[in-house]
């Protein structure tokens, strides 16, 4: 009786062990910015906001300098013109600094919104792949080792190349 009770206790304790092996999850790793900045699309879109940046700050420059040559003119002309044609000069130099000032938000926020509307399908496309990839590998938890985000050390998995693979890149 002593041995069926021993052999009983054994058995229970192995499938308790078994079941905690079986019960863990699956855990894989990728550095998910590295993949996007591989993807083709997302240096096609950074080339894109790269160009429109330019177009802005040329533009932005222009106004500067026409400003500065109307300023210089002005400074000029002063001594033969009236006081209140200066003053009236002065508004309007101010107003035109505001105006540059406001184009220059403008185009900012102008950016901003390119870069969204130009990165959120290729962040998208990258989430996508890596879950369809994680799935079809029976990971349950997929971190994201990019430098910075908290991964410490990530010895498991690395999904980058199946990832990379089911994009085409």
């Amino acid at each position: 009786m002593k041995k069926f009770r021993t052999l009983l206790v054994a058995c229970a304790l192995i499938l308790g062990a078994s079941s905690f092996v079986n019960a863990q999850s699956k855990v894989a790793h990728i550095a998910s910015q590295e993949l996007v900045e591989a993807m083709p699309a997302f240096k096609a879109a950074k080339s894109e906001i790269e160009k429109l940046n330019k177009t802005y700050e040329a533009e932005i420059r222009n106004m500067v300098l026409e400003l500065q040559n109307t300023m210089k003119k002005y400074q000029a002309e002063a001594p033969s013109k009236t006081e209140e044609e200066n003053a009236k000069r002065a508004q309007e130099v101010q107003a035109t600094e505001k105006s540059i000032g406001d184009y220059r938000q403008n185009a900012l926020q102008d950016l901003q919104k390119k870069e969204i509307e130009l990165l959120k399908p290729i962040y998208e496309s990258a989430r996508v792949s890596i879950q369809k990839v994680a799935r079809a590998q029976g990971f349950q938890y997929v971190l994201d080792s990019t430098t910075g985000t908290g991964v410490i050390l990530a010895d498991g998995k690395d999904l980058m190349a199946d990832v990379k693979k089911d994009l085409g890149i």
